[in-house]
């Protein structure tokens, strides 16, 4: 995907950082991997830092409100919803926010599988999804992040429609 535009090395910058939101929520799947190889851990500190400190934060806990709830509805409508900011940009944040909600749709379905097939469920096909989650989304935000250093569109399957789509309305 090419558009006219060219990207500024701040765009390409501010084009980075949205994938932190799908990292940080991803990492609590990569336990499995951590228990397993201690020293993978150190790389995820600051996300690990961020999911327990900003995400996990109540800000209206009567609802059940946390901060990643408010940090999902600001980068929409400040950032996907707002012509005046760089397509680029405004096209990766749509993009690290459908990775958000593919996870929040995996943690729904990995959920539902626990408690209907808890006994019939072996622990090994369980670590296998848990760590299929981390390091697909993983994959994903790092091959997203890498063309948004390249000054590129990623070419993510759905995704990238998805928020080509989203961001021309």
């Amino acid at each position: 995907m090419t558009w006219q535009q060219s990207t500024t090395p701040l765009d390409r910058f501010y084009s980075c950082l949205p994938y932190i939101l799908p990292m940080s929520a991803a990492v609590i799947y990569g336990s499995v991997i951590f228990q397993q190889f201690p020293l993978i851990i150190l790389p995820f500190a600051p996300l690990i830092w961020f999911y327990a400190n900003v995400m996990t934060f109540p800000l209206v806990p009567v609802l059940g409100l946390t901060g990643e709830f408010f940090l999902f509805l600001g980068l929409f409508f400040l950032v996907v919803k707002d012509t005046s900011i760089s397509h680029f940009i405004r096209f990766n944040t749509m993009q690290a926010l459908l990775m958000q909600i593919m996870l929040f749709i995996a943690q729904l379905v990995f959920q539902l599988i626990q408690q209907l097939a808890a006994e019939f469920l072996p622990s090994l096909i369980s670590s296998t999804l848990v760590n299929t989650i981390f390091i697909g989304t993983m994959l994903l935000s790092g091959y997203a992040i890498y063309y948004s250093i390249k000054g590129e569109y990623s070419d993510i399957p759905i995704l990238s429609q998805s928020s080509s789509f989203q961001c021309e309305q």
